[in-house]
């Protein structure tokens, strides 16, 4: 049956999966992908011995780490939806590359450490999802280890987010005694097993039965049933429409390791979760409905493919419907371009796509055009919403170890700064060969390095440099003069040819600013103009 594009794009559920590091969000990934037919064997990303790892973590670098350091694309069908997972690195040095991904996000997955509760990284995450105001759907991990009390994580999600929080289902004891999960809508108990799935205590059916009660323990019994009725009492009312705010999260306990509490919070999720909704443009609101195709570019990423040395820029479909081979006009170059081979993204697998529609995430590839926050259209003059800016705050010189390698050392640090994973800057008195390369965490340093290695067959030494924060002034010759002469600052010049400062930090940047009258912009003023 031929569905038409509103039917299509209602279809399409695409949200991010945001926590703090080690609190579970690959697994939980991959997990979901399981459970959705997508894959037939979940990878943990812990499991080094064995000879598969993490899905959608594609980088090398991560299968040694454990760790998420990109974000990641996965599309997958379920259940009559399209379902667009965006996997995003959890450590704080790589939250430039989940804030721009979360632009690209319809709602967040917010996953929480059961015995750590809301964490550091988790705020953060959280503060931006609340900016944009995309609902936030909260999954409580790994109570089949001792863990906080349930109560107090929920009275924690609040107190430290600001948001209210309802509870979907109950967890019924934890760690050892962990028994299951309590659906609070159907009342049915879905029993957790470890080990022997025959054990005929572990029935799953209503708790008024007495044979899931016989299994769950009397104790445990009256105790679920006491938090229920405290819940029922004393906690938030349900209303999808104030989900859909993003002022209350729906919240699920469970086990990602062990595929436990996931399929129940994917269907929930499916159920409430909204498709994809209206974008801001310099035209007004653009509805996904609108036939003219439209998307933007969130993410790029050089070498995805080691073979081939190719790099893909991301696009999100804000509006109508792709069609393989179709001609869009690149807003920022007014260039005519052919959508030729766009693809779908499952970690490093990719597909053909004959047609997309409002909601995807597309793969292109790119000759070097793309810059993130493109906008490409059927129709020249679209804007969107200009993407988040982050200011470096780690700067260090890098240099090469072999002259010889000067070309592909040029060429690394040039895609590289075009997916955004760093800030490039020339010194007015040394050449491109030496950049001084900002970060907004060390960790990325450390990639660079590797990346730099291990792509481009390029060795480098990477210098520290003591500065803490970049500034941007004007061009005016007298007051560039004085930062010059300067021993708190160094002047240097960004990728679009701007002007700006490396300060030993916001006291000095204060004190000089005061003393010769300086004017000093957080992010580049002229970027915008002069990339078109």
């Amino acid at each position: 049956m031929t569905l038409s594009l509103e039917q299509e794009i209602n279809t399409r559920k695409t949200f991010a999966i945001i926590s703090h590091p080690d609190a579970g969000k690959t697994t939980l990934t991959e997990k979901l992908l399981l459970f959705g037919g997508a894959i037939r064997l979940a990878g943990n990303v812990k499991a080094r011995k064995a000879e598969r790892y993490a899905t959608s973590d594609w980088m090398e670098l991560e299968r040694q780490r454990g760790i998420s350091i990109t974000s990641s694309v996965m599309q997958f069908k379920y259940n009559g939806y399209v379902i667009n997972i965006l996997d995003t690195p959890g450590h704080q040095d790589f939250s430039e590359d989940t804030y721009r991904t979360l632009t690209a996000a319809d709602s967040a997955v917010m996953l929480i450490d059961a015995a750590k509760g809301v964490e550091e990284q988790t705020k953060k995450l959280f503060k931006v999802c609340r900016q944009r105001g995309i609902p936030i759907f909260t999954f409580i991990n790994k109570f089949d280890r001792e863990a906080k009390n349930p109560i107090d994580l929920m009275d924690e999600v609040e107190k430290v987010l600001g948001i209210e929080a309802y509870a979907m289902n109950w967890p019924i004891g934890m760690g050892q005694d962990f028994k299951g999960i309590y659906d609070r809508h159907t009342g049915h108990v879905e029993r957790f097993v470890e080990g022997n799935k025959n054990n005929p205590l572990s029935v799953s059916g209503n708790l008024s039965e007495s044979e899931v009660q016989a299994g769950i323990g009397q104790e445990l019994v009256d105790q679920l049933m006491e938090e229920v009725e405290l819940l029922d009492l004393a906690g938030n009312e349900f209303e999808k429409s104030r989900v859909d705010k993003g002022e209350v999260t729906p919240v699920f306990f469970g086990s990602a390791l062990n595929n436990f509490g996931v399929p129940n919070f994917l269907h929930s999720f499916l159920e409430l979760a909204p498709g994809p909704g209206p974008r801001s443009s310099n035209i007004g609101s653009l509805t996904p409905e609108t036939p003219s195709f439209s998307g933007f570019v969130f993410k790029i990423q050089a070498n995805m493919n080691a073979m081939q040395r190719d790099r893909i820029a991301f696009i999100r479909i804000c509006s109508g419907r792709y069609e393989r081979g179709m001609n869009v006009v690149h807003t920022r170059s007014h260039r005519r371009l052919r959508l030729a081979q766009p693809q779908t993204l499952f970690a490093q697998e990719r597909t053909i796509l004959e047609e997309a529609y409002a909601g995807d995430i597309i793969g292109v590839h790119d000759n070097g055009l793309f810059r993130i926050g493109d906008v490409v259209a059927e129709k020249d003059g679209l804007e969107f919403e200009t993407m988040p800016f982050f200011s470096p705050e780690n700067f260090a010189r890098i240099g090469i170890a072999n002259a010889l390698k000067r070309k592909q050392f040029i060429k690394g640090i040039q895609e590289l700064q075009e997916e955004g994973a760093i800030h490039v800057f020339r010194d007015l008195h040394i050449g491109v060969e030496a950049p001084i390369i900002g970060v907004v965490g060390q960790l990325q340093f450390e990639v660079l390095e590797y990346r730099l290695r291990e792509e481009y067959g390029v060795d480098v030494q990477v210098n520290h440099l003591p500065f803490e924060l970049v500034r941007w002034v004007e061009k005016n010759e007298d007051k560039l003069k004085i930062l010059k002469e300067s021993s708190m600052s160094t002047v240097v010049l960004d990728k679009d040819e701007n002007y700006a400062v490396l300060l030993l930090d916001s006291w000095k940047a204060s004190w000089l600013s005061e003393r010769y009258n300086i004017t000093f912009y957080p992010q580049p003023q002229l970027a915008e103009t002069k990339g078109k």
